[in-house]
């Protein structure tokens, strides 16, 4: 089934919770693919270099068909998957969730490691938030110079994305529309022109909402 939405992180954030003299800091970022997730998790190995152990956990793509998760020396299963678990039930996709921990002197047993790095996951996404992403098709707009400020400012008051302007000759305005509205803006474009223009679809992007 094709998505034409889906969400991600509204912001890079961090949160910090503690449990039996065990800190944890959860840091949570929006990334486009698997080298800049690892590399969020290389960053913080280098930031926080006397933590034991920086678990994480990251869904990527529109429909989150790419997870990992890895525990980095904890049990088996008690740290990654836990946080994986969190992130799917949030709903967000191109995102990395990294728990670094530094233990207090206490073991917390596998399933104290799981309540702690799934709360600490959860509290770094909460202070995340999210926005929607939202895939639109793309069409081109070529129009006169004198039609072109009264045009856009329309289309804006509308609610269509303009992507890009570019003036030459023409003006060239670059525009985004779910794909099922792409009928109602050429009728609204035959309106404000009175038929002289029209858009040229040129492709689909994603963009935030």
């Amino acid at each position: 089934m094709s998505v034409d939405a889906y969400r991600v992180p509204a912001r890079a954030a961090t949160a910090e919770t503690e449990v039996t003299r065990s800190r944890f800091l959860a840091t949570v970022e929006r990334v486009d693919d698997e080298d800049a997730a690892r590399d969020v998790v290389a960053r913080l190995r280098r930031t926080h270099p006397d933590a034991g152990h920086h678990c994480s956990a990251w869904v990527l793509g529109p429909d989150g068909s790419l997870e990992r998760s890895h525990d980095d020396g904890e049990p088996a299963g008690t740290a990654g998957a836990p946080i994986l678990e969190v992130v799917r039930g949030s709903g967000l996709c191109d995102v990395v969730v990294v728990v670094t921990r530094w233990f207090g002197g206490t073991l917390l047993g596998a399933g104290g490691l799981v309540r702690a790095y799934g709360d600490a996951a959860r509290a770094g996404l909460d202070a995340a938030g999210s926005r929607r992403r939202l895939l639109l098709s793309e069409l081109t707009l070529d129009l006169d110079h004198a039609d072109a400020g009264r045009v856009e400012s329309a289309l804006r008051d509308a609610g269509v994305a303009v992507l890009d302007m570019a003036w030459a000759d023409t003006v060239t305005l670059r525009l985004g529309v779910r794909p099922d509205e792409v009928a109602d803006l050429d009728a609204r474009l035959a309106a404000l022109t009175g038929g002289s223009a029209s858009a040229v679809a040129s492709g689909e992007r994603w963009v935030d909402a």
